[in-house]
């Protein structure tokens, strides 16, 4: 049990030391930002009620320095009160090429992808970009992310984030994005790059989706993020992690929802990544290095130990949130990170178990393959309605 114990506690550092690394080597990799290159782009934004600074987050996308580009929003009920906000958002952008799209058209399980599938139609140029409704940038934003597409092997580009908090459970959120999950994300980026995506940006061209089969390929899984990243580089494309850092929006939440969120997102990461998420147990130094002083009842070896563990957790979480990603929260707040661990650690634990999800007020069930079923067994699956179009 010691031996155990200590090996995962080495791990664990092993984890932060090449943490540390991978930040610094992605912070060190050289940019090429060429001026010439701006094709025309369609940014599909699917909505869903309204977020926190819905407003500021939408307008962000519509402030862009970039010559050409059209925006598509996507809402599925024609009383969501997020239209009131894109229809203002159209009349005081009036020479920009944007659109709603109200449909409640479903090609699967996941509304969120019907949704990009409804603004799909709609789209008028050949690259892509999908971003989530709560996130928020500046006005570079897609001069920078557009430009690993330069290379045509490369079939997505990505981006990291840093969260906009608003209340404690929030904020113990962002610690966990920013020195937890990013950390991972760059790990796997310097050891054999990415093979997924986050919905913070997802760039892919039109002739990569239609390759993996469009928005009906992954109309059915919870992780559609994930397989929009994961499909194209079954199909022989790169996914390239942009240096652009895009601010995600975190609304205040209760620790129950916090809770329902973190379970399905490891639910998720389990079905998607079953080895990974096992894999997991090597970085959670914090919890293991704590059990080992318990068990070893406060040996000075144990203390020894658990101070060069969470040294290197802080170190490792402090590079990467405050450093690279710039987080106003983990600056704030780093010495929280440790609270965190235990906490997630617990979470971790609870996603090895359980196969249903709430999402959006609807119960689903969570499949191996990481695909949704309604629990439900009168409800629909698919079913088709006219597209109305709002355009300016």
């Amino acid at each position: 049990m010691l031996v155990l114990l200590w090996c995962l506690c080495l791990s664990a550092v092993v984890f932060y030391c090449y943490g540390i690394y991978a930040a610094i080597a992605f912070l060190r990799q050289p940019q090429i930002h060429n001026l010439e290159f701006h094709p025309p782009v369609t940014i599909l934004k699917p909505l869903c009620g309204l977020d926190s600074d819905a407003y500021e987050n939408l307008v962000s996308f519509c402030q862009q320095d970039y010559p050409h580009f059209q925006i598509i929003f996507a809402v599925r009920d024609r009383q969501d009160p997020i239209i009131k906000i894109v229809e203002t958002i159209i009349q005081e952008f009036p020479n920009l090429d944007i659109n709603l799209v109200v449909s409640d058209r479903l090609i699967g399980a996941n509304l969120k992808v019907s949704n990009l599938a409804n603004a799909f139609t709609q789209a008028k140029h050949e690259i892509l970009v999908i971003a989530d409704s709560d996130i928020r940038v500046k006005s570079d934003y897609l001069s920078t992310v557009i430009q690993p597409l330069q290379d045509e092997t490369v079939g997505v580009v990505t981006c990291l984030y840093r969260s906009l908090v608003q209340g404690w459970v929030t904020t113990l959120e962002a610690i966990w994005t920013a020195t937890d999950f990013h950390p991972g994300v760059l790990v796997s980026n310097q050891i054999e790059g990415i093979k997924f995506a986050f919905g913070s940006t997802i760039v892919i061209r039109k002739l990569v989706l239609e390759k993996i089969g469009g928005f009906e390929a992954i109309a059915d899984y919870l992780a559609d993020d994930f397989q929009l990243g994961n499909f194209p580089v079954k199909a022989g494309y790169k996914v390239i992690l942009s240096n652009y850092v895009v601010e995600h929006v975190l609304g205040d939440s209760t620790i129950v929802n916090s809770l329902q969120r973190q379970i399905r997102w490891a639910r998720g990461i389990r079905v998607s990544r079953p080895w990974g998420y096992l894999g997991l147990i090597f970085t959670y130094g914090t919890v293991t290095s704590l059990l080992f002083l318990i068990v070893t009842q406060g040996s000075t070896l144990a203390w020894i130990n658990l101070a060069i563990v969470w040294t290197m957790r802080l170190a490792m979480g402090w590079v990467v949130g405050a450093i690279l990603l710039q987080d106003i929260v983990t600056k704030k707040y780093f010495w929280l990170m440790p609270l965190w661990d235990l906490l997630h650690f617990m979470m971790w634990c609870c996603g090895f178990v359980g196969g249903t999800i709430e999402w959006h007020g609807h119960k689903l069930k969570l499949t191996k393959e990481g695909k949704l079923v309604a629990l439900k067994p009168d409800a629909p699956t698919v079913f088709f309605t006219p597209v109305e179009e709002i355009q300016n």
